[in-house]
């Protein structure tokens, strides 16, 4: 096993390159911007805006009765090797859950 030694020490050793003192003082007190100029132009094209913003999700705790739950997980698997959308029970259960809300006025 190796010798244990500080960190320091390890970014002392001789075998890696010297660093040009400017490039490294460039690269850690380089302005925001500047950084934000080269992480735009690395990334690529930005994704186009949608209309509708992006739903929120909160975790949610329930009790259901055991034969709903085996009866959904069964689904959610099968549609998932069928390829089937919905497959998810996240998915599943919005999709169950929205027509009561609207049908009773608590989603517009």
């Amino acid at each position: 096993m190796a010798e244990r030694r500080a960190l320091v020490e390890g970014l002392k050793t001789p075998s890696n390159p010297p660093v040009d003192p400017e490039t490294e003082k460039k690269f850690v007190f380089r302005d925001k911007a500047e950084a934000a100029a080269e992480a735009n132009a690395t990334a690529g094209p930005a994704p186009t805006p949608t209309t509708a913003g992006p739903v929120s999700r909160i975790p949610l705790s329930t009790r259901m009765r055991s034969d709903f739950a085996a009866a959904l997980k069964r689904a959610s698997l099968e549609r998932q090797l069928a390829g089937v959308e919905p497959n998810t029970l996240q998915d599943i259960l919005e999709q169950a859950v929205e027509p009561w809300l609207r049908g009773n006025g608590y989603l517009k």
